[in-house]
């Protein structure tokens, strides 16, 4: 069975860190949608001034950070003592767990292409440990199909295998398509699956969908997805949904109100981080 659309959104200009300039595709109003995926932020622009001022210091809770930037380069600093940059292509996965403090600096660069998404952990993971990886060009595969190719940022494809996801599976792929080119990608009939046309218009089981559009799809075992007259480059996340209730405030994502109260609490208190190095 094929799958289809369930939801489709367009993002939306807004300014975020020191006055960063992106599209917020996904955020609190989307998540019983497109669960376990909390948050999708998209970047893409020439001028350096849209995003060079970055986002300081800040403290995330029980959720996990995946940058991936095609083009252009992002810098991780964070309260582990880790600081690490990925360019053109390169992925940063940060476990918030506990809790965790981290910048992203965002050099200028001739152009600034990729997205940020936030997933949620499970209750029962919501407070491991921190940690920082990042996935460099080199544990990156990329595949081979007709008309294309697919970049396997984590996750499994088609017996390929790449980065795995420690707390929920998550398959990851940037899926590149040349003009009039096509893929047919098997699914699990019931994982909770979502493309994002980052790069130009496509058409996505049969429905043109437009650049810059997160489309949450159907239970089914299979999806087509197709470029016009230009080469695209869409990107394919699947998981398990939780189902399960989330309390969020700013960077804290929690279970319930109390949890999330205590993890405020914690930042006043000082008492946020368990692991750290001064700075």
């Amino acid at each position: 069975m094929e799958r289809t659309f369930k939801r489709r959104i367009q993002g939306k200009k807004t300014r975020d860190g020191a006055g960063v300039k992106l599209l917020r595709v996904l955020a609190d109003n989307t998540v019983p949608q497109f669960d376990p995926i909390l948050l999708l932020d998209s970047f893409d622009s020439t001028n350096p001034e849209d995003y060079t001022a970055g986002f300081p210091m800040h403290p995330h809770r029980g959720i996990e950070t995946i940058s991936y930037v095609y083009r252009g380069s992002m810098t991780h600093r964070d309260s582990l003592g880790n600081e690490d940059t990925i360019s053109d292509g390169e992925v940063q996965w940060m476990t918030a767990g506990s809790g965790i403090l981290h910048e992203e600096k965002l050099p200028a660069t001739e152009r600034l292409l990729g997205v940020q998404l936030w997933l949620n952990l499970p209750a029962k993971d919501k407070m491991v440990p921190p940690a920082y990886r990042s996935i460099k060009n080199s544990e990156i595969e990329e595949i081979p199909i007709e008309n294309g190719k697919i970049r396997l940022l984590a996750g499994e494809y088609e017996g390929h295998k790449g980065y795995m996801s420690k707390y929920l599976p998550l398959d990851y792929y940037d899926i590149h398509l040349e003009p009039e080119g096509s893929v047919t990608i098997n699914t699990e009939r019931e994982r909770s699956i979502m493309l994002f046309t980052l790069v130009g218009n496509s058409r996505i089981s049969g429905k043109l969908v437009g650049e810059k559009t997160a489309v949450k799809l159907t239970p089914g075992d299979y999806v087509e997805i197709q470029a016009l007259d230009k080469n695209v480059q869409v990107l394919f996340i699947s998981s398990i949904s939780l189902e399960e209730p989330v309390a969020w405030g700013g960077p804290i994502v929690m279970n319930t109100l109390e949890e999330l109260q205590q993890a405020f609490n914690d930042l006043r208190n000082n008492t946020f981080l368990q692991d750290k190095i001064s700075y």
